[in-house]
């Protein structure tokens, strides 16, 4: 169960009822009663702090009875009603009166809080607002700004006006450092305020998940997929399981995972699901970063301890290292930052420890014959990281120009794709994005050409490419992507930590969650 805290009145406050809330909020929303009351009944059963969106109902008033039924059997369970009309980005298409009415009575059937937008705070008559405050619950004035992240500070002065007993701002955030301006204000107001920010959206995932770290009284997440009530609302076990929400304090390092698009990459679950295994206090976020600037402006101001990023941002970044490893200096590739005690940043490239480390446990790599199928980015790390194992790499690739580019920067060797299938090799390496899900090309050669002892594949997605199945069919032994995608972060996390990684357990959490998607 989460913890929980009691929160007593702040200095503004009119009183309300003491409550114990948990630092995770659960907003339930429904297309009737039932479908809301079934579902807070199910959300209940894990957690205690519901938010009901009785807004998503078309009509709300009906879910009265509901309410207090289910109040008065869950004791346990602290609840937010909330109704926000459609002019301030609700679902209500009522007037205030309505609004207000609907409201009281939550808060009457046994809802410890209600959350009334700053809009409709404006346009009450104070014999309206008194009258709400005397319905039993602790009053909570939101404030929210669908569009950008700007003017929080008024916000929440508009709000304040109003001596409630939680001031909640919301903003959209548009770049990662957008989260910093909310966590600014959680930091500036929590002493004097029971204060909930927010910035919607993808990049505003840091401000969800650090808010309470940064003294926020709580933060919202999703009943489930799909049930989001905001844009960018992480699902409610995620924020507790990956996250770990409720363990995070001020000294929990923050590490992220860079790119665009970013919002599938299994990097959160496999570096926490480590942190979590060698009781290590970080937590590693996935940052949508549209701009190498961009992210450089929130390591440096959060600040970040490390960060793993993906392309395009893997050569962007080269120019603002205060040093890297000669491995990446010579592929021209960096896929992972750690923040120096100086507050500078240093590069690594692990993506050839995911290719080498495989490799190394099945044969010697001196002298071993290695075909590369591709010559992007992939490409480029095992071909300059078997080159230097002083392996014999032939890169083959469709455009034969650019094999032949990627063999003179390496020390390698080209070979034609037309020559393929009268060579043989000791290893056969797929750095290609053939058979990856939702991949119009299932192959990178044909059955003929599969001339290797091992073949290895770098797509992990699939599990079992289809490349895998042939190389099985035949007898050959083979190296999965999962493998190099958990050797890569174990490197990662080595890096970051000094420690030895706890490789299993990656392995499992990350081979579980592709199952799943399968």
């Amino acid at each position: 169960m989460p913890h929980s805290e009691t929160l007593a009145p702040p200095p503004t406050s009119v009183a309300p009822p003491r409550l114990r809330l948990g630092k995770l909020c659960v907003a339930i929303q429904g297309g009737s009663p039932a479908e809301l009351m079934n579902r807070a009944e199910t959300a209940s059963k894990q957690f205690k702090f519901i938010e009901l969106r009785l807004d998503s109902l078309p009509k709300p008033a009906n879910a009265v009875s509901y309410l207090k039924q289910f109040m008065g059997e869950h004791k346990d369970v602290t609840a937010i009603a909330t109704c926000r009309r459609k002019a301030h980005g609700g679902g209500f298409d009522g007037p205030l009166s309505a609004e207000l009415e609907i409201l009281t009575k939550a808060a009457q059937a046994g809802c410890h809080i209600i959350d009334l937008e700053v809009e409709s705070a404006e346009e009450c008559k104070a014999a309206q607002l008194s009258k709400l405050r005397t319905a039993g619950a602790a009053v909570l004035i939101s404030f929210h700004d669908f569009s950008r992240t700007k003017g929080l500070e008024q916000a929440a002065d508009r709000i304040e006006i109003f001596k409630p007993d939680f001031v909640k701002v919301v903003s959209t955030a548009r770049s990662l450092v957008d989260n910093m301006a909310v966590l600014r204000l959680i930091e500036d107001r929590s002493l004097a305020s029971h204060v909930v920010a927010i910035a919607m959206g993808e990049e505003g995932l840091v401000s969800r998940v650090l808010g309470p770290r940064a003294g926020a009284a709580f933060t919202f997440a999703s009943y489930s997929e799909g049930t989001e009530t905001a844009p960018g609302q992480i699902k409610a076990e995620t924020l507790r399981d990956v996250y770990r929400l409720e363990h995070l304090d001020h000294a929990t390092r923050v590490f992220g995972v860079a790119g665009n698009p970013i919002a599938h990459s299994l990097s959160p679950l496999l570096h926490n699901a480590a942190f979590r295994r060698e009781v290590v206090n970080a937590v590693l976020l996935p940052l949508k970063s549209k701009s190498v600037q961009d992210l450089l402006t929130l390591a440096l101001e959060l600040p970040l301890a490390g960060c793993a990023i993906t392309m395009p941002l893997k050569t962007e970044v080269l120019p603002h290292l205060a040093n890297m490893d000669p491995l990446t200096s010579r592929i021209g590739a960096c896929n992972t930052l750690r923040m120096g005690a100086d507050g500078k940043l240093y590069g690594f490239n692990t993506d050839v420890a995911g290719v080498i480390r495989p490799l190394e446990r099945r044969l010697r790599l001196n002298g071993a014959r290695v075909a590369v199928l591709g010559a992007g980015g992939a490409a480029r790390a095992a071909v300059f990281g078997l080159v230097e194992q002083g392996a014999e790499v032939l890169v083959v690739n469709r455009t034969h120009e650019h094999a032949v580019s990627l063999a003179r920067q390496a020390k390698a060797k080209s070979l034609k794709h037309e020559l393929l299938a009268k060579q043989h090799f000791d290893v056969l390496i797929n750095a290609t994005p053939c058979g990856m899900a939702g991949s119009k090309q299932a192959l990178p050669i044909a059955e003929n050409e599969l001339n290797a002892g091992l073949v290895f594949d770098m797509v992990y997605n699939p599990l079992e490419t289809p490349l895998l199945k042939l190389a099985k069919s035949r007898g050959l032994h083979v190296i999965s992507g999962l493998e190099m995608f958990v050797q890569q972060g174990a490197r990662q996390f080595e890096i970051w930590t000094g420690k030895p990684a706890p490789e299993s357990e990656m392995m499992r959490v990350v081979e579980h969650e592709l199952r799943k998607r399968t």
